[in-house]
């Protein structure tokens, strides 16, 4: 897929604010500082689309991006630290809950996690609340280009691992890079197959 136009669209505090369009929704969302605005705009190939900061959880709102006038890339607040259990879903945030759980044009979540660290009990805890919701998602490891290219792989087997032991049907994988653009292309590609699968 080649990104030929992006824009942002608009924020939304809640779900009721969301934008009603008929484009299929990806959505991005991740633990503080994973690295998830850098690889919104290394897809989109836009240096300020998303905002980069220095300080975890800027991202407060929904933000919506219409890319190729054809879906939306949706930019969700990070989960930060929080317990998330099953009936504690507003303590990461309501409005991703309910994003999560009610758009019907959402095709899928991208989860971000960074290739550096040892499985967090956090992004476990996430995972584990969105397989609940039988909505399909993908992992996307970031800042592989901070590792050897073995240690890299070592850590992404050990969390599917740990995550996702006994299970027969493992979700998609990416390794990615803001900085040496590694696994642009195929979570592009993916996206693409996506939604040439609904025409």
């Amino acid at each position: 897929m080649k990104i030929k136009s992006s824009e942002f669209l608009r924020s939304a505090s809640n779900v009721e604010g969301c934008p009603q369009s008929p484009f299929p929704e990806f959505a991005f969302i991740g633990r503080s500082n994973v690295g998830k605005s850098s690889i919104i705009n290394l897809l989109t190939e836009r240096r300020e689309l998303a905002k980069v900061s220095v300080t975890p959880g800027k991202t407060k709102l929904l933000n919506f991006f219409r890319i190729n006038g054809n879906w939306h890339l949706v930019d969700l607040p990070g989960y930060g630290y929080a317990r998330v259990g099953k009936e504690e879903r507003a303590d990461f945030n309501e409005a991703v809950a309910d994003f999560i759980e009610q758009r019907e044009k959402l095709r899928l979540v991208f989860v971000l996690i960074d290739s550096r660290l040892e499985p967090q009990k956090i992004d476990r805890e996430f995972l584990g609340w969105l397989e609940g919701t039988g909505k399909p998602f993908a992992l996307i490891f970031t800042k592989i280009d901070k590792l050897s290219s073995t240690q890299a792989q070592s850590n992404i087997a050990r969390f599917i691992k740990a995550v996702f032991a006994g299970r027969t049907e493992l979700p998609r994988t990416f390794a990615t890079s803001s900085t040496t653009k590694a696994g642009r292309s195929d979570i592009l590609k993916f996206i693409e197959e996506m939604l040439a699968e609904r025409k």
